[in-house]
């Protein structure tokens, strides 16, 4: 069960069909069991491929209906596929990106938690939990950041799977984590006994105006897949990163101590344990 803020403070419970198949596929003996097949690369591949088929298509009106999204938002044409449905564009304009210098927006449209880092701290992606070295599986990078804040925006199937930079500046090159499944006895009373870390990608942004931002794409537990664009040298606040095929999937931003701080609703909201909505390009913090 979540807990979800608009920004106008209005707060909902939500209970998504996804959370709820986590929540099984994690807390009960015969979802640990079926796991291990599930996060296989076997799986993951056959899977990939029906999403990319021609006959995939056929989910795209149940989902469009089920999910109420309105295709008016969107570059108007066939998709070949689900999976290319599911990558679709956005026309121009339909997200206004804030562009005051002093303002630090949002990757993408999500569900957004804020955490203060230090070397204890945990925070948790996709049902498992990380400390910041953990993630980084570096102890010196994640040094870097004692002190700042780690921003996790979870996306959900329903929401757009592109994302962009959040400040102009020069990007290093990207680093693949690659996933790791470990397990105990699957039938362990233990509500999680089993240890998912998905694969994940970042690069570092030295921003114009927030010193040096970690981001990272997490990819689904499933066949969600990461695709991001090709960039060496500068780049532009609002400009395209990548995007994430199906499944959904997470973007997170390491920022410094000192260089941006939340926005206080949100960062009250994340003390209770709740997420607040936000869409890409909108203002979610400052200087």
């Amino acid at each position: 069960m979540h807990f979800l803020a608009d920004r106008g403070g209005r707060i909902v419970e939500e209970n998504s069909l996804q959370d709820r198949f986590l929540e099984w596929m994690y807390g009960h003996v015969a979802g640990r069991v079926l796991l291990r097949p599930l996060v296989s690369p076997v799986f993951s591949r056959a899977g990939g491929r029906f999403l990319d088929s021609r006959l995939s298509r056929l989910m795209i009106p149940a989902f469009i209906r089920n999910h109420s999204i309105d295709m008016k938002e969107f570059e108007q044409k066939e998709y070949s596929s689900y999976n290319a449905f599911f990558k679709r564009r956005m026309l121009s304009g339909v997200r206004e990106i804030e562009h005051a210098p002093q303002v630090f927006v949002s990757p993408c449209d999500s569900r957004l938690s804020v955490y203060r880092i230090s070397r204890e701290q945990e925070f948790s992606i996709k049902n498992t939990k990380y400390t910041t070295e953990q993630l980084l599986r570096s102890r010196k990078l994640a040094g870097k950041y004692s002190g700042g804040y780690a921003w996790v925006f979870r996306l959900c199937v329903e929401d757009y799977h592109r994302y962009i930079y959040v400040d102009g500046g020069r990007v290093s090159p990207g680093i693949c984590i690659p996933g790791v499944f470990h397990t105990v006895n699957p039938a362990a009373n233990d509500r999680y006994p089993i240890y998912v870390e998905n694969t994940r990608e970042y690069s570092l942004l030295q921003s114009e105006h927030f010193g040096t931002i970690l981001q990272m794409e997490v990819g689904a537990l499933l066949v969600g897949k990461i695709e991001n664009r090709t960039v060496s040298g500068t780049v532009r606040r609002g400009q395209e990163k990548g995007n994430f095929a199906f499944g959904g999937s997470t973007v997170i931003l390491l920022t410094q101590e000192g260089k941006v701080r939340p926005d206080k609703d949100i960062l009250e909201n994340s003390g209770k344990g709740i997420e607040t909505k936000v869409k890409l390009g909108e203002r979610v913090g400052c200087v």
